[in-house]
């Protein structure tokens, strides 16, 4: 046995007689930084909401002058490219090199399920507040991934499907991003549509960074329809609104998007076009709510812009973590005692301006704002609540373990009823 194997072995059976070397490790961990890992695409289709993923958790550290638990925060940021592998790639560089204490972030689907995939060997906390891959709080629950003022992509479509129908919308195309964030959005609604007597006529799917979307809107533009529903992110959703507006589709057919499809980081480069579009969310930053305003007052005043759904999602879910530590000492080592604190931690005073709680799974409960995008005194777009739905679960009105026999909702299950 050479020295080092020596010293590890002697160490640790000291550590277990419990003999003076646990308090002194304990003691140096409490004084030594937290470690937090962000993944965030910083370049791709969805660069500008990674950018403002960022900017939220350098808000929330600022606010808080770096601290959270009482111990300073080191904040180590990775471009996860918008791609899997590179997402799975940099979530090994923080844990196994970075030695962080947590990961956060990550923005599309599939990169966030890579990095879900690879947690659930390490035990690495894990919090997503945009990843919104419905299973991850339902039928293949990961303990250590964490809803930290998240949602599942089918949880605000849901009610978007019952809104749809009483304004007696009978039926609806879809046209979506052909990966899972967009399949479960289209299914969330088209289930409670179809299960309420509505149809779906038809359905799209098209690849990430669509440059040219005539060809779907040329067959949509001849579908007898009520409305159209798209879930489109980033510079999709701005190409996607803006030739929908030039192809004449605006004044023929009102159109419905995910809440991705309206954020700040899409409209804000917008004018007109946009204007009248309606989508659900949790966030609306066009509300009265007293917090809520001076949150976007707050973040206008040092972004010079108004805040998006990343940048909300994430500030949101830094101070929920923070909460939890709080409440722990900032002992974030025990990392099971950390785990079990955040999911028993409530939501309170964020920008919602409502305590949020998680539910049996996991996952957040909301108040979901069936939102319009409405020109400010300013001259400014934002989405403003035209209707709420009181606390949302992630299962809607169904009774979770029936609603968990189904399939997750894919390209090909929809949750579609047959007429």
């Amino acid at each position: 046995m050479d020295r080092r194997q020596f010293l590890k072995t002697s160490t640790a059976a000291v550590a277990a007689a419990g003999v003076g070397v646990t308090p002194w490790r304990a003691a140096h961990a409490q004084s030594a930084p937290i470690k937090i890992g962000l993944l965030a695409p910083l370049t791709g289709v969805v660069a500008s909401g990674g950018k403002e993923m960022v900017e939220g958790v350098q808000f929330y550290l600022e606010q808080v002058k770096n601290e959270m638990g009482g111990r300073k925060v080191e904040l180590v940021i990775e471009d996860d490219a918008s791609n899997p592998d590179t997402a799975l790639q940099k979530a090994r560089r923080l844990v196994e090199q970075g030695n962080c204490h947590m990961l956060i972030g990550n923005l599309l689907a599939n990169t966030g399920l890579a990095v879900a995939n690879y947690v659930k060997a390490t035990g690495t906390p894990y919090f997503i507040p945009i990843i919104a891959a419905d299973d991850l709080t339902q039928r293949a629950r990961i303990k250590n991934v964490i809803r930290v003022a998240g949602y599942t992509a089918s949880e605000f479509t849901h009610p978007f499907g019952d809104w749809a129908l009483k304004q007696g919308y009978k039926r609806i195309a879809t046209i979506s991003q052909d990966y899972t964030f967009g399949h479960e959005q289209c299914g969330g609604l088209a289930q409670v549509f179809t299960e309420g007597g509505g149809t779906i006529v038809q359905q799209f799917w098209h690849p990430l960074n669509t440059a040219d979307f005539s060809p779907y809107l040329g067959q949509l533009a001849e579908l007898k329809v009520d409305a159209i529903f798209a879930m489109e992110t980033g510079a999709d959703s701005t190409r996607f609104i803006q030739q929908y507006a030039s192809f004449g589709l605006k004044a023929q057919t009102p159109l419905l998007m995910a809440m991705n499809g309206t954020d700040q980081s899409v409209i804000r480069t917008l004018g007109e076009e946009a204007e009248g579009i309606i989508s659900p969310a949790h966030f609306a930053e066009g509300s009265d709510n007293a917090i809520t305003a001076k949150f976007v007052k707050d973040y206008e005043a040092k972004y010079s812009k108004t805040p998006s759904l990343y940048g909300f999602s994430m500030f949101s879910g830094m101070m929920w973590i923070d909460a939890a530590l709080k409440k722990m000492g900032g002992k974030v080592e025990d990392r099971e005692a950390f785990i079990d604190t955040v999911l028993k931690t409530d939501l309170d005073g964020s920008p919602l301006g409502k305590t949020v709680k998680f539910d049996a799974y996991g996952n957040p409960v909301y108040d979901v704002y069936i939102r319009k995008v409405v020109k400010r005194a300013d001259g400014k777009f934002w989405n403003a609540p035209i209707q709420t739905y009181p606390e949302v679960g992630q299962f809607w009105k169904y009774d979770p373990e029936t609603y968990m026999k189904q399939p997750a909702y894919s390209r090909t299950f929809q949750g579609i009823k047959k007429a």
